[in-house]
């Protein structure tokens, strides 16, 4: 498991310089990757890597068109791609300037929704949460992510193989298996964080420790970001299921409520987890203070032990007249050897039974 300064969840927003003009963009370093797949019916036209320039023949009316960016470093090539689409600057800039909470806005010739992407990284549980933006238009959707990792592959298999009703719908469809195929991607991850926390349930019964209580906040840090990015998520789908926008059919927004039903699902195991995070709390708190209870009734019972026999020894002293030890040549020397085995040995047993921290405990 990475150390917890090393785990990035949630990448601050990039913005342009304090007083830019709005519409200012902040481009990252990346280079930028379009992909193309444009079709009608039958008809299916795959291209990768290919140049803004050209897009536009295979703008077809009746036809769908989906425009794949990837990376977000080119500016130049994103302007171009606004101007051929006629997307709003201000979009531009919330698309490019990556950061922005998950949304829907309508704009009189598109529609623009922001969401986030989970995207695993060596486990489920260790992710990053990348942007992606969808620009529905009339005809096309121009998708961008911020990052390299695919995450439309089973949207792109579905169109490949010509089943199912994304054929034969138009692009409003199209956008909604986007946005349904990103909220489903959080299905796997919040299960992983919930045996996770299963797991650290069980490890705290037994052995409560600094370090599962550091495991415990990491976790609760994750599951707040994500309920956050998921509320905003299901907000944008709620309001392009409600919005009255001309490019979204009817048909639609009954796919768009299962979507919308997705994104509760995923909402309602996060509140779950959050509060699981917080009884995770309280029990660590409660197991700590039940050893700390146990510590005191075991160390009160010693020193109920030998309270009277320091007082017999206090009243009587050691002036016995026959004690062997007091013209022994080693007695001096056997009493301090006395002396640290018993002292050495009750620090072994306070050691082995973890009220001077676990072993294994590197806090």
């Amino acid at each position: 498991m990475a150390a917890a300064g090393e785990r990035k969840r949630v990448r601050r927003a990039r913005r342009p310089p304090v007083g830019a003009s709005p519409g200012a963009l902040a481009p990252s370093a990346g280079a930028t990757r379009i992909n193309v797949i444009a079709y009608r019916g039958e008809r299916l036209v795959e291209r990768a890597s290919v140049h803004v320039n050209e897009l536009a023949p295979l703008l077809e009316p009746g036809a769908v068109l989906w425009v794949e960016v990837e990376g977000l470093g080119d500016e130049p090539a994103l302007r171009q791609l606004a101007e051929l689409f006629h997307i709003h600057p201000l979009a531009l800039a919330d698309i490019v300037n990556v950061g922005q909470r998950p949304k829907a806005e309508a704009y009189p010739e598109f529609e623009l929704v922001v969401c986030r992407a989970a995207c695993p990284r060596d486990t489920l549980a260790d992710f990053d949460l990348e942007q992606v933006s969808i620009v529905l238009g009339r005809d096309f959707v121009v998708s961008f992510h911020e990052g390299e990792r695919d995450v439309f592959e089973p949207v792109r298999e579905r169109i490949r193989r010509g089943g199912g009703v994304i054929r034969n719908l138009g692009a409003d469809y199209l956008a909604y298996a986007l946005v349904d195929v990103l909220i489903d991607g959080y299905y796997p991850l919040v299960d992983a964080l919930s045996d996770r926390l299963e797991s650290l349930e069980e490890t705290l019964v037994r052995r409560p420790t600094q370090a599962l209580l550091a495991e415990i906040h990491e976790v609760r840090r994750e599951i707040l970001a994500l309920v956050r990015i998921v509320h905003q998520q299901r907000d944008a789908v709620s309001a392009m299921m409600r919005a009255d926008h001309p490019l979204i059919a009817d048909a639609t927004r009954v796919y768009l409520r299962d979507a919308h039903d997705h994104a509760l699902q995923v909402s309602d195991v996060l509140d779950t987890l959050r509060e699981m995070g917080l009884g995770l709390l309280d029990l660590y708190h409660s197991s700590i203070s039940q050893r700390t209870n146990e510590i005191i009734k075991v160390l009160t019972i010693l020193s109920t032990i030998f309270i009277p026999l320091t007082f017999i020894v206090g009243v009587y002293g050691m002036n016995f007249e026959f004690m062997p030890e007091l013209h022994w040549r080693y007695g001096y020397a056997l009493a301090w050897g006395v002396m640290l085995a018993v002292a050495l040995g009750l620090l072994w047993y306070f050691r082995k039974a973890g009220w001077l921290g676990d072993r294994r405990d590197p806090g």
